[in-house]
């Protein structure tokens, strides 16, 4: 069962009962699978799942050794549907699960001693010119000790209302509970495609005179802004090239966007595609979405693969739909969960840049988890 906020016409949509999964494990069979998902698409059928952040690997030469030992998990996990269905009846089998779930608070998987440890690595490769921003990350690991994957989605949901939350069960892989804010791309069956990079954070607070001062601090924020424009100039150029020349535009920057616990720098990139939209085109072009890597990308994801300490699995993939005619939407698969059974994996970071502190990110970096740490009654920061 897969269970879509962003779906068709912007409702959300449950997709059930596939007819069949398409499922890669290894970096060779990426392309393929999204040419089968293609042709079944051609046929009529509407495709529904997600893309681990090494699938990207399969994408690039340069980056293709990265990718050859693989982490056992499923580098691309999608079904292949009749139609989408109405979600309100999972919706409220989730809210009904709710209150059975029982978490244990998140606890990162490395110390501020190993994650400094990679951050002055970052910070050497930029003082010598290799990227300008390295979006470094680290695992936290917690427990459902009681209650449902589903209902754990409900009860995030509850707690935070974001545009692009997912729920993703195919019985292959982790159990997936997203509720990412970020939209990694929407494309109309015409052709208009349209991404959302998020970069640049600040925590709420409960009194609103200093939740409004963070938010126009942020809004000012010249290290902010450096995040994002960097992010916005490298999307802007991987969709010029899969669009029409002078088609791709950036209508909005420096946005603010505010969520249940943090306050996000948001702006807009847009372009009309040259050719039909398809998997097999729009993907190797676009994925992984550059706000999650850094940039230049290669050489910020081969940074990635050298300092973090675990795969990152579907955390920083995308997550979403295809229809027939080619329209989509996919977010970008941050504030995600990965469960195994009763484990639960939710992967944390930021991007690091010239002016940026090894505290200070990591401080950042916990404050994204409290969506979760909410729920088990801990917070960090």
């Amino acid at each position: 069962m897969i269970i879509l906020e962003d779906g068709p016409a912007g409702a959300p949509a449950l997709f059930d009962h596939p007819v069949r999964r398409v499922v890669a494990y290894d970096l060779a069979d990426v392309p393929a699978a999204l040419a089968h998902l293609d042709r079944a698409r051609a046929g009529g059928a509407w495709v529904a799942g997600y893309l681990a952040y090494e699938a990207g690997f399969a994408f690039e030469p340069r980056l293709y050794d990265l990718g050859a030992q693989g982490s056992g998990q499923p580098l691309l996990a999608f079904g292949i549907y009749d139609a989408p269905l109405p979600a309100g009846d999972a919706l409220a089998r989730a809210r009904d699960l709710a209150a059975a779930v029982q978490v244990s608070p998140a606890q990162p998987q490395i110390d501020f001693a190993g994650y400094e440890a990679a951050f002055d690595q970052v910070m050497a490769y930029i003082a010598s010119g290799d990227c300008y921003q390295i979006n470094l990350t680290f695992p936290m690991a917690a427990q459902l000790r009681a209650g449902h994957a589903l209902g754990l989605y409900g009860a995030l949901m509850a707690r935070q209302k974001v545009g692009h939350g997912a729920y993703v069960d195919l019985g292959i892989g982790p159990i997936l509970v997203s509720r990412s804010p970020e939209l990694f791309l929407r494309v109309g069956a015409e052709g208009r495609i349209e991404a959302r990079p998020m970069k640049g954070t600040a925590p709420r607070d409960g009194d609103p005179v200093i939740d409004g001062e963070l938010a126009e601090a942020l809004r000012n924020s010249v290290k902010g802004q450096a995040e994002n424009l960097m992010i916005v100039d490298l999307l802007r150029n991987d969709i010029a090239r899969i669009a029409q020349v002078g088609s791709v535009k950036v209508p909005q920057l420096f946005g603010i966007e505010t969520y249940a616990t943090l306050h996000q720098m948001v702006s807009r990139v847009v372009g009309q595609l040259a050719a039909r939209p398809s998997m097999a085109s729009v993907m190797p072009a676009l994925f992984p979405c550059g706000s999650i890597t850094g940039a230049p990308k290669i050489r910020a994801m081969q940074i990635i693969h050298q300092v973090e300490v675990a795969p990152r699995g579907a955390y920083c993939g995308a997550i979403g739909w295809m229809g027939p005619d080619g329209a989509a939407s996919f977010s970008v698969a941050i504030r995600t969960l990965q469960i195994t059974g009763r484990d639960i994996v939710l992967n944390v970071g930021g991007g690091v840049v010239q002016d940026s502190t090894a505290q200070g990110e990591w401080e950042e970096a916990l404050w994204k988890a409290r969506y979760f740490n909410t729920l088990a009654g801990q917070g960090f920061g």
